[in-house]
């Protein structure tokens, strides 16, 4: 199978199935001289592990990762960095009765019409487990990120239609509650919601919104691997997205020039943007305003209504859907849209490095 990598210098291999004995990542391209523990990896899947509360999977694991090469002392040594996270709590018999049953909104028929051969138990690579990988090696970009000025802040912008009044938001408290929504009324909506939904056997689809703050000028390139481009590209590998959009999005289709160029002022002796429509970037590189990033997310396909579907014998089925389910994906989700937005931007600022000659000059250069 091709693409479980991504990234050019700062590139990331993740593997592993959902119902299998681990799953990890390899990160290649981290310079050496990062402070790095397992402890700064674990605060991130935290966030994405299952359990936390009744709208998340009830699957009990510990999602405790091991960092088996890249560092010493303490310190990244510049090698390889890999890292592993066991599977503890699979319970495969649950979709024993999937393997010839095509689950809707599932990968189970292109899986099996590319490969001729799938894992059943899950959804193998296309499981949302799989994001454990792109999670730990993300903890890693978000730490260097902090390093150079660059914080990423990311949220449940909505729930369903439920979504967040941005005068009534306080983004200190986002983190505590478990649907990540800075705003308490919608949070309170969207509990009831979901609360609903999961008792009648559905499931909710969302909006996660990501901002990047501290961007020097001039990363990502002006052509095929614009900013905005590849933030859209890695943000939708994520399996559950279907839309992105920087800035203003679609919602620029019903605006007019006047309305959505984003003038230039001076402020204490620095040009900036009046307003930022364009989310952060201009010919597909950051302008120095905040990255503005929103990502759709689909309800989740595992649901225990009754459906209708076909088998490998192309026979009209009825299916129920057994098994540990989320009956939404967002508030996991918050920290994978997080961890692919700050493995782009590292990856471009890594490249953005030879744009200048006198980049190259500053380190290599005797004096």
């Amino acid at each position: 199978m091709a693409g479980s990598s991504i990234g050019d210098i700062f590139k990331i291999t993740t593997w592993g199935e959902s119902h299998g004995k681990a799953l990890g990542v390899v990160v290649d391209g981290c310079p050496a001289g990062l402070e790095l523990c397992e402890a700064d990896i674990q605060t991130f899947l935290n966030r994405r592990k299952p359990g936390q509360s009744k709208f998340t999977t009830q699957r009990k694991e510990d999602d405790q990762v091991e960092i088996l090469s890249g560092v010493f002392n303490g310190v990244t040594t510049g090698t390889p960095i890999s890292l592993i996270v066991f599977n503890k709590d699979q319970h495969s018999n649950d979709y024993s009765k999937l393997s010839d049953v095509y689950r809707p909104g599932h990968a189970d028929y292109t899986f099996d019409e590319k490969f001729g051969i799938r894992d059943y138990r899950g959804g193998g690579r296309s499981s949302g487990r799989e994001t454990i990988g792109r999670v730990a090696a993300g903890a890693i970009a978000v730490k260097l990120l902090h390093s150079l000025g660059i914080e990423i802040f990311t949220y449940t912008k909505a729930i369903g239609d439920i979504e967040i009044d941005y005068s009534n938001s306080d983004f200190t408290k986002q983190p505590e509650n478990k649907l990540y929504m800075p705003d308490e009324i919608a949070y309170e909506k969207a509990v009831s919601f979901l609360s609903t939904l999961s008792g009648d056997g559905d499931s909710s689809g969302g909006l996660i919104e990501c901002l990047v703050e501290g961007m020097p000028i001039g990363v990502g390139e002006p052509v095929f691997d614009k900013l905005d481009a590849n933030l859209a590209k890695a943000v939708m590998s994520i399996g559950a997205i279907k839309g992105v959009e920087i800035g203003e999005g679609f919602s620029v289709s019903k605006s007019i020039g006047s309305e959505n160029n984003d003038s230039f002022t001076i402020s204490n002796g620095n040009i900036i943007k009046v307003t930022n429509n364009s989310g952060g970037t201009l010919g597909g590189m950051s302008d120095g305003s905040i990255i503005k990033l929103t990502a759709a997310i689909k309800p989740t396909p595992s649901i225990y209504k009754e459906q209708t579907t076909v088998n490998k014998n192309k026979e009209q089925v009825l299916i129920n859907i057994e098994g540990r389910h989320d009956p939404v994906i967002v508030p996991r989700a918050v920290v994978v849209v997080e961890s692919m937005v700050a493995l782009t931007i590292t990856d471009l600022l890594l490249k953005g490095m030879s744009s200048k000659l006198g980049n190259l000059l500053s380190i290599y250069k005797k004096q």
